[in-house]
């Protein structure tokens, strides 16, 4: 009986596998970062209320960015 990884993948060698998987964990990892560099900026523009223009801004360009150009 085959096993699952050999049905969904091709058979890959060692070196390829874990390149792979660095890629994937590095990704993983800037995905990470992205967050927490997004989460500190947020936190340092609410402490000015007067900033609450460039929140607005920024919430226009993640909602652009989200939706699928036409």
């Amino acid at each position: 009986m085959p096993r699952h990884s050999a049905v969904t993948t091709p058979h890959l060698d060692a070196k390829t596998r874990r390149k792979l998987e660095d890629q994937r964990r590095m990704a993983f990892r800037r995905a990470i970062e992205h967050y927490n560099d997004e989460r500190q900026l947020n936190q340092a523009i609410d402490d000015y209320p007067e900033l609450i223009a460039i929140n607005y801004v920024r919430l226009l360009r993640s909602e652009a960015r989200r939706q699928p150009a036409a």
